[in-house]
């Protein structure tokens, strides 16, 4: 009879531990130098990168540089469609222009969309040439479950990756461009009157964090690339699919504590992200959270809620859709299906 209790305790114990697995979205931890794997969990579950894209964009700006394509001082011109992007964005007008060094800094701090597209017209000439340059890279990382429609990340059911895949793309910014690493540790810059504030609060709440990158869209939930240094020794942990910009700073923070806790019979144990075994996922495609996140689309015949109009004194760079920061402060309300912002 004891024995049958103790076997009931350890059912029930499980039983409540499982929500918080089952809830949980992909994840890894890794060191990026030898390429050892910490943790892993659903680590080649087809997900929505939404601005996590951004890291390849910058990926392949930085090797254009070293080829000596274009230089950092490289003007990079506002198209029209550069204006037509979604926030977040710079809000230049067509015709305008920055340079390419101060491009890369707003593409990584603020993940504007517009200036996205004005990096992939300036480095390749198009949208569609630049593009290509993503997956062929893509495909010269193993990144085999990855492809690319967009620079941005805004909503495209062919933009696609995983949590591995994005794991090796972080380890080929930090180990072939460290030239570039302080990009990805600016909480904050300066452009022309505009201060522009980092999405990633890790930068701020997680000792050592030093960079490197967020995104969120609706389906794909709030997403993370995070990196941080301690004595020495470095970690980055993917997160995908959390439910808040909270969440997901809670989990990516747990994963990398526990990182550096377990560092040392972790990097004698642990297996690389190439050994990982593939494990295989459950859909065919990648999840669609749109309605868990933001809320169902509302139905053609369903009108539109009017607000009334509230004049505020604020300045237009103030008025750009900040995910984040609007999601976070909500108190729990849902985000607008329309609504398309990442970061």
């Amino acid at each position: 009879m004891k024995l049958g209790r103790a076997g009931l305790g350890l059912i029930v114990g499980a039983l409540l531990l499982a929500p918080q697995t089952a809830t949980a979205g992909p994840a890894l931890v890794f060191e990026p130098f030898n390429g050892t794997v910490f943790y892993a969990e659903d680590p080649d579950a087809p997900w929505f990168p939404a601005s996590l894209t951004k890291l390849m964009t910058a990926y392949v700006a930085f090797q254009a540089i070293r080829n000596g394509e274009v230089k950092p001082d490289t003007q990079l011109i506002c198209s029209k469609k550069a204006t037509e992007q979604a926030p977040s964005k710079l809000w230049l007008k067509e015709g305008e222009s920055i340079t390419l060094e101060t491009g890369l800094k707003v593409l990584i701090v603020k993940s504007a969309n517009d200036v996205a597209l004005m990096i992939a017209e300036a480095v390749a000439g198009s949208e569609e040439a630049f593009i290509q340059r993503m997956n062929d890279a893509a495909k010269r990382l193993n990144m085999t479950r990855s492809h690319f429609a967009n620079p941005h990340g805004l909503p495209n059911d062919h933009q696609v990756s995983t949590a591995r895949d994005l794991a090796k793309l972080a380890r080929a910014i930090i180990i072939e461009f460290p030239e570039h690493a302080d990009l990805f540790t600016a909480i904050q810059i300066q452009v022309g009157q505009k201060m522009l504030r980092t999405h990633n609060g890790l930068l701020v709440s997680l000792p050592g964090a030093d960079g490197m990158k967020t995104g969120f869209i609706c389906d794909s939930g709030f997403n993370v690339v995070a990196s941080a240094t301690r004595e020495g020794r470095k970690l980055v942990a993917v997160v995908l699919g959390e439910p808040s910009v909270a969440s997901r700073r809670v989990r990516a923070t747990d994963l990398l504590e526990n990182g550096f806790k377990r560092y040392f019979w972790k990097s004698l144990f642990g297996t690389s992200l190439d050994g990982l075994a593939i494990q295989a996922s459950l859909s065919d495609g990648p999840v669609h959270l749109r309605e868990v996140i933001c809320g169902p689309k509302p139905s053609a015949t369903q009108k539109p809620v009017r607000k009334k109009r509230v004049t505020r004194k604020r300045s237009r760079a103030n008025l750009e859709l900040d995910v984040d920061s609007a999601v976070a402060n909500r108190s729990g309300a849902r985000k607008p299906a329309s609504s398309r912002g990442v970061n």
